[in-house]
């Protein structure tokens, strides 16, 4: 039980953390506008980080973002977090979106509040319309960062949408 209200508390402290306004860093392509971009890095070498953004398509046709790349990362997927339904992962399976070394929860009424991520094969984004990746919603996930950005620095993150093609962003580093 210590150990879930742990994970509780690390998980809220993490969406809390990022509920400021960023700077906008954009990138456009195909009708496809990207504002406010930035990255939270990984707290150590090896580890995990997330990108937000808001996709902004100006277009007259619904697009689709596919997938993300960043050079400062081995894995780039996109993720959404979801709060969990009660349903227990099989044993030793890991929670979604987790890997490596991993905490079962003990209950299902324990599951039933938990946040979790999992990875999404594509965002629509409607003609005309927008969506925002933000803490607790859609991501990019920046998954083992070898050597992560110091704060302060820009780094580049690739976009791959369906019509659009790649958009190239410049992200700024915050650890909020």
């Amino acid at each position: 039980m210590k150990r879930l209200s742990l994970i509780l508390l690390a998980l809220l402290m993490f969406v809390l953390a990022a509920c400021s306004a960023p700077a906008t860093i954009s990138g456009e392509g195909g009708g496809i506008v990207v504002e406010n971009a930035w990255v939270r890095p990984a707290v150590m070498a090896g580890g995990n980080g997330a990108g937000y953004l808001v996709i902004r398509n100006t277009g007259s046709e619904d697009d689709t973002l596919l997938g993300a790349k960043a050079d400062f990362a081995n894995t780039v997927e996109v993720h959404e977090t979801v709060v969990g339904d009660g349903a227990m992962p099989a044993e030793g399976e890991p929670m979604a979106g987790e890997g490596g070394d991993h905490m079962q929860p003990e209950s299902e009424e324990a599951m039933a509040g938990m946040m979790s991520m999992r990875p999404v094969e594509s965002i629509p984004v409607p003609a005309g319309g927008s969506v925002e990746l933000k803490p607790g919603s859609y991501h990019i996930m920046l998954i083992d960062q070898p050597a992560p950005p110091a704060e302060g620095r820009t780094v580049t993150l690739t976009l791959v949408f369906e019509k659009a093609g790649e958009v190239t962003v410049e992200a700024e580093v915050r650890m909020e």
